[in-house]
């Protein structure tokens, strides 16, 4: 059964789910909805994710919004395909919760209003808030230090194995790096930047980006 992500290549919240079931060697079909159209904020999506935001999906007759809460029902549903993303161990289950709790909390909020004010706000002719995009990388360093200890102890964040924990970081640095030039803050963390490498170098990511407009 073929899943349907209704989203856009250009939604990093998008990516996650698709890179998620590109993991787990899931068939899908990305139903593109044109964020710059506003087609997220109309009643035909509305219906499906009440919040106006992508990306939403329907396994069968299975319909499910939020990108994180999208990947761990695939990544269990399909626990017999690809890598193990969420843990064999009650330990081990819960230092991937811990991480994708970080990432959610820690991490994308400050992410994303870097590239909010600094790419998508410009985009649409609108100024964006230099100082504000300034904060949030003077604390999104901070969150980086802490993200080069916890590397130098453990290949990955939730231990030595891939899990989502990582995957769920990608999309969005990648977006931090490539649309407005942030790469300096995995390159000078010497942690940081082989769990980069290491974590965009899989084949599942590397399929993702093939499929960038």
């Amino acid at each position: 059964m073929v899943v349907k992500v209704y989203g856009s290549y250009k939604s990093a919240c998008s990516l996650r789910v698709i890179a998620c079931l590109i993991e787990k060697d899931v068939e899908f079909e990305l139903v593109e909805i044109d964020l710059g159209a506003g087609e997220h904020k109309k009643p035909e999506f509305l219906a499906r994710q009440p919040f106006g935001q992508v990306p939403a999906i329907e396994d069968g007759d299975f319909k499910l919004f939020e990108s994180r809460a999208i990947a761990r029902y695939i990544a269990t549903k399909y626990a017999n395909r690809g890598p193990d993303l969420l843990g064999s161990s009650p330990e081990e289950r819960a230092l991937v919760d811990q991480w994708l709790d970080v990432e959610a909390h820690n991490y994308n909020d400050l992410v994303f209003n870097i590239i909010f004010n600094l790419y998508i706000l410009p985009k649409m002719g609108k100024p964006g808030d230099q100082e504000f995009a300034k904060q949030c990388e003077k604390k999104l360093a901070g969150v980086l230090d802490i993200y080069e200890e916890r590397l130098c102890a453990s290949k990955y964040l939730a231990g030595e194995s891939f899990t989502m924990a990582d995957l769920s970081h990608v999309p969005g640095t990648n977006f931090l790096i490539t649309e407005v030039g942030k790469g300096y803050l995995v390159r000078e963390r010497k942690n940081v930047n082989r769990w980069w490498e290491e974590i965009t170098g899989r084949p599942a990511w590397k399929k993702v980006l093939k499929l960038l407009p």
